[in-house]
């Protein structure tokens, strides 16, 4: 039978040892012909082979074995099942003759000589768990990879969040700190605009910041061998490794990079573990292009954690980084064209409007803002015609819709009504004959409007008026307010028979107030309600200038306005206004075209303000915000905005214009007249400028009192 069961162990497909159990190590003494077969050892081999020691490398062996190192401890859980002479199961690597390892589940039963007798050996039969432990492995990779995979597509979402919010200056950089918490140990954004800049946001103005430290678009020779400038050249589509501590080509986006990329000293570079190191092991770093729809706009540039350049980064690392890359690209784009066709649609809107009249006999205020979250034309509109001497036309109204055809509607319909309104002053039979002709010319828009004349006569103004599907104009007077909604009818193009004319008789100090409904339009409240807030607003007005009183107006009403917004304040001026001095709004504003008529109206808006405010004297003031004027309108382009403050110890003016550059102190231009403007605004003022959201903006806080005397000069030569 003993012979039987030894033929039965030695063909079993299961690999079997036998253990001594007087050995301190458990020495295999025996093995069957299956343990041969997978492990490779022999009956020979074995002598001294001990299965149950682990050792450093995953191999179980005992130190006089020359392939094996040994470790002196077990698993503290087999250790105890052996101590008690209990079977046990653990899983160990066993070490093949060739070297590789053999992972086995190992269970060890107790082997006694007789029955109930001492524990002589032990029998451990192996199963094989390279399968297993194969497939667990597989599995467990992709687990990970699903993991990565996962992260990657949450960074991407929250890269994709970051960025429809186009407006916020710090969008990117908030996603190079997910990059950074996420895949790399650091990230920058460089946009090029003319030259490399660090960037934080999707600026849609890369001009605002021709001060920032940036890389020159001049090239030294043998800059385009350059790598970086290749990747900016559209040459290289890849990312690309630059090594920031070698030299590089002077002047080249490479020597820039070195000078200004990387991390900063309180930006440490970080190990696998995100653990900061006490000095990064090098500067390599990866570029990556942010490529838009035609043109590179930048660089995103990546330090991988603990160095090591491009090979340092996983394929899914470096996709997830062309994916941002390439997303930010496109934002960049659209913010581009975005803020392109909005500032070409505002320009064309206002081309469409008058600049800011001035009429004789009568103080003339006007206001228009489109809709910010609206980049497309159409909308509200206003006219003052001076007809004649004692004939002026305001007309106020707004096209349904904000669309090319809305603005193509605008203009025909503002061509006509002035060209009829100069043929008759009456606004009733002018709205009849510019109903005929639009029902004839079938314009495709409705739209509501007030017409109105005010006549001079020798006993005062007369208003006359006729509303064609629009709102009220405001009648105030001595705080009173009264709605004119008489002389109503349909939308313009809809009338049918006669529109009526109202007329109204107007005293010295009466204010009337011209508005479109996105002065008092909200989703919050009804039109009704608006109405009431304006009434309100404008009974409780106390400046004595129309300038004065639309400040006050938008200060208070059109803070949040949902919808484009035109507002016409005209003003009878009245003789006690010089000697009933009240507080006012101590700011004004003006749009103005950039022509050099504009130079005059500064200077008389000037002159107009400060006698509102009460300041004694205004020639310096004037002197000043002519020159600035003159600055914006020869050097600048787009329209030049003036405000006025009163600071309570000088009037601030400040000047904008589209032109970033800054304004330059010189000594006159030889060979011509001028070159002066800015020493006079010196001698006169204090002064500075700053970049603005649509160019820049110089600013002079005036000093009151005439032009300095030359014994003053002659003291200041001293």
């Amino acid at each position: 039978m003993s012979e039987v069961r030894d033929r039965a162990l030695q063909a079993t497909d299961t690999p079997v040892v036998l253990l001594d159990a007087a050995d301190p190590l458990l020495a295999a003494v025996w093995v069957n012909a299956a343990f041969t077969r997978v492990t490779g050892l022999r009956v020979a081999d074995v002598q001294g082979y001990t299965l149950l020691l682990p050792v450093s490398d995953g191999l179980a062996a005992r130190t006089d074995v020359p392939h094996a190192h040994q470790e002196p401890r077990r698993p503290a859980e087999l250790e105890a099942a052996l101590r008690g002479g209990a079977p046990c199961g653990h899983v160990l690597p066993v070490r093949r003759v060739d070297g590789s390892l053999l992972w086995c589940r190992v269970q060890v039963s107790p082997v006694s000589a007789v029955e109930g007798g001492p524990v002589t050996h032990w029998v451990a039969v192996l199963q094989d768990l390279t399968e297993q432990r194969t497939h667990e492995a597989a599995q467990e990779a992709a687990v990970a990879a699903e993991r990565r995979e996962r992260r990657s597509l949450a960074l991407i979402a929250q890269v994709s969040d970051l960025l429809m919010d186009l407006d916020d200056p710090r969008a990117l950089r908030e996603i190079a700190g997910l990059l950074r918490h996420g895949i790399v140990g650091w990230a920058g954004f460089y946009l090029a605009d003319g030259g490399l800049r660090p960037a934080d946001g999707p600026d849609p103005h890369p001009h605002a910041h021709l001060r920032t430290t940036r890389h020159t678009a001049v090239l030294p020779d043998g800059a385009t061998k350059d790598p970086v400038q290749r990747v900016l050249d559209g040459q290289l589509d890849r990312p690309v490794e630059v090594d920031l501590d070698v030299a590089h080509l002077p002047g080249s986006p490479s020597a820039w990079l070195a000078a200004h990329a990387g991390p900063r000293p309180r930006d440490p570079a970080l190990d696998a573990d995100g653990i900061a190191l006490d000095e990064p092991p090098d500067r390599r770093v990866v570029v990556l292009p942010i490529t838009g729809r035609r043109h590179v706009r930048g660089l995103l540039v990546v330090q991988p954690r603990g160095g090591g350049g491009r090979a340092a980064l996983e394929t899914a690392q470096v996709t997830v980084l062309e994916l941002v890359a390439r997303r930010v690209g496109m934002v960049l784009d659209n913010v581009r064209l975005y803020e392109r066709e909005h500032r070409l649609a505002e320009a064309l809107q206002r081309a469409m409007l008058p600049e800011q009249a001035e009429v004789d006999g009568l103080d003339v205020w006007t206001y228009y803002a489109p809709n910010s979250a609206n980049a497309q034309v159409g909308g509200d509109w206003y006219d003052v015609l001076q007809m004649s001497t004692d004939v002026v036309g305001v007309v106020i109204g707004d096209v349904v819709g904000h669309d090319v055809e809305a603005a193509a509607a605008m203009g025909q319909l503002r061509s006509i009504v002035r060209s009829y309104l100069f043929d008759t002053s009456v606004p009733g039979p002018v709205l009849d004959r510019v109903d005929q002709l639009l029902v004839g010319m079938r314009v495709p828009r409705s739209a509501s409007l007030v017409l109105s004349t005010l006549t001079r006569s020798p006993a005062g103004w007369s208003l006359a008026y006729s509303r064609a599907g629009h709102l009220p104009s405001l009648l105030v007077r001595a705080g009173a307010v009264t709605e004119l909604d008489g002389a109503g009818g349909a939308l313009i193009g809809f009338g049918r028979g006669t529109r009526p004319t109202s007329t109204v008789e107007l005293r010295p100090g009466d204010v009337v107030v011209y508005y479109t409904d996105g002065l008092i339009e909200r989703r919050d409240r009804g039109l009704r309600e608006g109405l009431d807030q304006l009434g309100r607003v404008a009974a409780a007005v106390t400046a004595r200038d129309a300038a004065g009183i639309g400040e006050e107006l938008l200060s208070r009403l059109a803070d949040h306005t949902e919808d484009d917004v035109a507002v016409v304040v005209v003003r009878v001026p009245d003789p006690q206004d010089v000697m009933a001095r009240v507080r006012s709004p101590r700011r004004r504003r003006w749009s103005l075209p950039s022509e050099a008529a504009s130079i005059s109206r500064a200077r008389h808006a000037v002159v107009r303000t400060c006698e509102a405010w009460g300041i004694a004297d205004a020639s310096n003031a004037e002197l000043v915000v002519s020159e600035l004027v003159a600055n914006a309108v020869l050097h600048g382009w787009g329209h030049v905005t003036l405000q006025l403050y009163d600071t309570g110890d000088g009037l601030r003016i400040e000047v904008e214009d589209a032109n970033p550059a800054p304004p330059v102190t010189t000594d006159g231009h030889p060979g011509r007249v001028g070159g002066f403007g800015m020493q006079i605004v010196e001698r006169l003022s204090d002064w500075g400028w700053r970049q603005s959201r649509g160019g820049k903006l110089v600013w002079a806080k005036v000093r009151p009192g005439h032009l300095p005397s030359h014994e003053d000069e002659d003291e200041d030569d001293d």
